[in-house]
């Protein structure tokens, strides 16, 4: 005869399995969902737009590098008052502040190269060499420019790029810093990659 003690472990037992059981189904079944809101690595390399949640991205920060879109890095950087008031304090320290070399989409020609001043959207790779640059948002001294006023350095070779992505005269690289095509599907969502050149 089997006492009740017993019967109580294996009743705890096989419900414990079955509830492990239970889990693993739902998240095998979840898995392709979820993987379906963003498209994979190979679709992405062949351009696939990429969607990124920017809801919690607070001013003075930036997403990235995040999902490469065509294989490059993205930075998303959301700027601030005087991050925005420092962009033109000094254009003749940017080799083309007007952006007149074709790195940006039209409705990125601008002093904010971006189509929200807040929100900035760059490809995070420098034109010189295609280095990946570090960014350094805050407005305050750099060992490399102790007249820092935010942006992207690359340690690479030297070069230096403001909060737009513009880059510094007598920087190794010559051209500003490349916006993607992109644009809001909604307040919170942005789609690199889409936009309205691309997206008949």
């Amino acid at each position: 005869m089997t006492d009740d003690s017993t019967n109580a472990g294996r009743r705890r037992f096989l419900a414990g399995s079955t509830a492990a059981a239970g889990a693993a189904g739902v998240v095998g079944a979840a898995a392709p969902f979820i993987g379906s809101w963003n498209p994979s690595a190979k679709a992405r390399a062949a351009g696939a737009p990429v969607r990124i949640d920017i809801s919690r991205l607070a001013e003075g920060e930036m997403l990235g590098p995040i999902p490469a879109w065509r294989g490059r890095p993205i930075f998303v950087v959301k700027r601030g008052e005087e991050a925005l008031s420092a962009l033109n304090e000094d254009p003749a320290r940017l080799a083309d502040p007007e952006s007149l070399d074709p790195e940006q989409p039209g409705y990125a020609q601008n002093e904010y190269r971006s189509r929200t001043p807040d929100v900035l959207v760059l490809v995070g790779l420098c034109p010189h060499l295609f280095c990946s640059p570090t960014p350094h948002v805050e407005l305050r001294p750099q060992p490399f420019d102790t007249d820092w006023r935010g942006g992207f350095f690359c340690p690479c070779h030297g070069s230096r790029f403001d909060l737009a992505g513009r880059v510094y005269s007598g920087s190794p690289a010559s051209r500003n810093m490349q916006v993607p095509p992109y644009s809001f599907e909604s307040e919170n969502i942005l789609v690199v990659g889409v936009d309205e050149e691309t997206s008949a």
